[in-house]
């Protein structure tokens, strides 16, 4: 606790308060800093870091295929560590200004490798009860999965953008990533030509949920550029704010929590049906409040001009 408010190394490691999530400020941000801390003494990257948190994160998932208390409890200690480590790579870059295209791929793709091996784990052992159905419940939930971690992040990236601009956000849009993606060739670019044929699209996913914003964001962009007048700015993260804690339900700590306790009570199946039921409930909830509130600001520029 000292650390989050007293510590200006560990402040400025943290993307904003905006969007850091309590568990995160009180448990992997400091503890992801003491991690940095180390990895950058002992001169390791950050993209090594985040290598070792899929590993840590797929055994973890691994684990939880054994009908059994005690090893399920070290797959979740694997995957409690394996997201210390996805925090401190990101504190690493930030600390040391490591910051590249290849880590971005690894850190997106991390937590994707980890539910992977979540989902096929648990699968594996359900199937002798469940036959075939539990590969059609999981598949659906992963589906929504994906939906409300791309939100999540798509709405985190927005409101960083209108607190600290384009610098201090990773928020893209599909055109510009299309536009890269045509400019490269295959033979010479192979690895990044298929990271932004999938990201490229995965950004439109996220667009074509927004379009309330992408009409407001295009408004923005035609009357004033780059350059952001700084009323409109606050006004956007003021309504966008109270919309972060659902940002951070939908990632990591609510979602784990309630898989450990599915595994713990030895039902891991009702993980699959909290996240079609509770979190895609809050993911509607966030998009129609993200629009409203996009929609509003549209129609009040459009008014005052």
């Amino acid at each position: 606790m000292n650390d989050k408010t007293t510590n200006p190394g560990l402040q400025a490691s943290l993307k904003s308060a905006d969007t850091e999530e309590w568990i995160d400020l009180l448990f992997y941000r400091p503890i992801g800093y003491r991690w940095a801390l180390l990895f950058k003494k002992l001169g390791i990257s950050p993209n090594a870091i985040t290598i070792a948190s899929i590993f840590l994160g797929v055994a973890a998932g691994i684990l939880f295929y054994y009908n059994n208390l005690w090893i399920n409890v070290a797959g979740m200690c694997l995957l409690v560590w394996a997201n210390m480590y996805d925090s401190a790579d990101g504190q690493l870059a930030r600390m040391t200004g490591q910051k590249s295209e290849l880590g971005r791929i690894l850190d997106g793709v991390s937590g994707d490798f980890w539910f992977i091996a979540i989902y096929v784990a648990i699968c594996l052992r359900l199937t002798p009860e469940w036959s075939w159905w539990i590969w059609v419940l999981a598949a659906t939930a992963g589906f929504f999965h994906g939906k409300q971690a791309a939100m999540a992040d798509y709405y985190r990236n927005i409101h960083l953008f209108f607190l600290k601009g384009k610098s201090g956000s990773e928020l893209d849009n599909s055109v510009q990533q299309w536009a890269i993606y045509y400019s490269l060739s295959w033979k010479k670019d192979f690895i990044r030509k298929l990271f932004l044929w999938f990201y490229s699209g995965y950004t439109h996913s996220q667009e074509q949920l927004s379009p309330r914003f992408q009409r407001f964001f295009a408004l923005l962009r035609t009357r004033y550029g780059d350059t952001m007048p700084p009323a409109i700015a606050q006004e956007f993260r003021l309504g966008s704010l109270p919309l972060m804690k659902y940002t951070n339900i939908l990632s990591f700590n609510t979602r784990v929590v309630a898989l450990f306790i599915s595994i713990l009570i030895d039902q891991p199946w009702l993980y699959f049906v909290f996240e079609l039921t509770v979190l895609n409930g809050l993911l509607v909830y966030m998009v129609w409040k993200h629009e409203s509130w996009s929609g509003y600001l549209y129609r009040k520029i459009q008014h005052e001009s």
